[in-house]
């Protein structure tokens, strides 16, 4: 007879305390599943409690990057010293399971030295976990034991790119590749690695890379990468790496947000540049990309949160205030000032928006196109967090600049 020990008991209470959630869904990598902000399965409260419950919170070293959560174990890739270090958590419990360090060979300075660890969010698929450090070393490790399978680490590992980093894109894969935009002194080359053995396949030579990560999109059939440059939005082809289309859009100082896709539609934000809606076609065999629209009112533009598209609609945060689009014509439909800062994470959580500020206040909102309608605020955690909250069933994972921290809808 098989016997269930009661740890197995606890973790089922903890997960179905709550009957009003449904649905639990994997976080594997920057901004979910799909790369697009979106719970696609969590179903939210009928009512939000006044509070949260706070579970536990354990120490994943100093950094801004989002973690991933595969199978009730989360990810976080901080920095301890000189060293970065990857942590495996059980996400029921907050103990930690194995942890991976080494060292980072690099020290951010100037403005970004109170930034000195990650800000890329590793990605899990099929049994492997990657990572990119700020300074450019990138690691493939097996997400059960945390061994070290391979690394990426200098400029002829990655082709004789020159690079310098700081980073803030994260790793994409497709296939059965990890795909990275590196570069620096207005160089910068798009690179696939076989996940397996980290064997290179293919680059693309091309602009030094902004901290933007890629996205992918399909059009008349064919998959292509969609990312920025310092310079440009442009997307390659994934099946012969050529460039299919680019338009000018200048990342500045720097740009960190992401791409966002929705049909054959791109839209892109930069802080002084606003938001810009892209329209992709195939003619007579060719790519064309045209602007469709262009709100480049500063009240608009941002360069760290990236917008959700949701149903006709783009929810963004910019100069300091939550903003609603409309995703057709580019009209500022509604502003609000409820989560203060310059930049807010935003998920698309079904029946309601969820927003966390880098103060630490995370709002509940209706994705409505007429007014900011909201249903809950809380305060769950001190300043910056810049991470993006991970939510599955009951539980929310807020990382902060040094720790992960459970906190429960009850």
């Amino acid at each position: 007879m098989k016997i269930i020990s009661f740890r197995t008991v606890i973790a089922f209470i903890m997960i179905f305390s709550s009957v009003a959630l449904i649905g639990a869904q994997d976080w594997p990598q920057w901004r979910g599943a799909h790369r697009d902000g979106k719970l696609s399965t969590w179903v939210a409260p009928a009512a939000w409690p006044q509070t949260l419950n706070k579970k536990w919170t354990t120490p994943v070293g100093l950094g801004d990057s989002s973690p991933a959560l595969v199978e009730n174990r989360l990810y976080a890739h901080g920095r301890q010293n000189a060293d970065e270090v990857i942590s495996c958590i059980d996400a029921v419990y907050g103990e930690l399971l194995w942890r991976q360090a080494y060292p980072a060979e690099m020290v951010a300075s100037g403005p970004s030295a109170s930034h000195p660890g990650p800000r890329s969010s590793p990605v899990v698929v099929d049994g492997k976990l990657v990572t990119l450090g700020v300074g450019g070393i990138l690691s493939c490790f097996d997400a059960a034991t945390g061994t070290l399978l391979w690394r990426k680490q200098s400029a002829a590992d990655y082709l004789n790119t020159p690079y310098q980093f700081e980073t803030s894109m994260s790793p994409m894969m497709v296939n059965d590749e990890c795909i990275v935009y590196i570069g620096g002194d207005e160089q910068g080359a798009l690179i696939g690695f076989a996940l397996a053995d980290g064997q290179p396949r293919w680059k693309y030579s091309g602009g030094a890379p902004s901290p933007s990560s890629p996205m992918i999109m399909t059009v008349d059939g064919v998959p292509q990468i969609v990312t920025l440059s310092e310079k440009n939005v442009f997307a390659v082809s994934l099946q012969d790496h050529s460039l299919l289309w680019s338009l000018p859009f200048e990342s500045r100082p720097v740009n960190s947000t992401t791409p966002v896709i929705h049909g054959q539609t791109v839209y892109v934000t930069g802080q002084g540049m606003g938001v810009m809606a892209i329209a992709v076609s195939r003619r007579q065999g060719q790519f064309a990309a045209e602007i469709k629209w262009n709100n480049s009112t500063a009240q608009v533009g941002t360069r760290f949160t990236t917008p959700v598209y949701k149903e006709g609609l783009l929810f963004g945060h910019a100069a300091n205030d939550l903003i609603c689009l409309n995703a057709e014509t580019g009209e500022l439909l509604w502003t609000n000032n409820s989560v203060r800062g310059p930049s807010a994470s935003i998920v698309d959580a079904g029946s309601c928006l969820i927003a966390l500020g880098i103060n630490g206040e995370m709002v509940v909102y209706q994705p409505s196109g007429k007014e900011y309608r909201q249903l809950a605020w809380y305060q769950v955690g001190a300043p910056e967090i810049w991470a993006h909250p991970l939510i599955t069933e009951n539980r929310i994972y807020i990382r902060d600049k040094d720790s992960v921290t459970l906190w429960m809808i009850e």
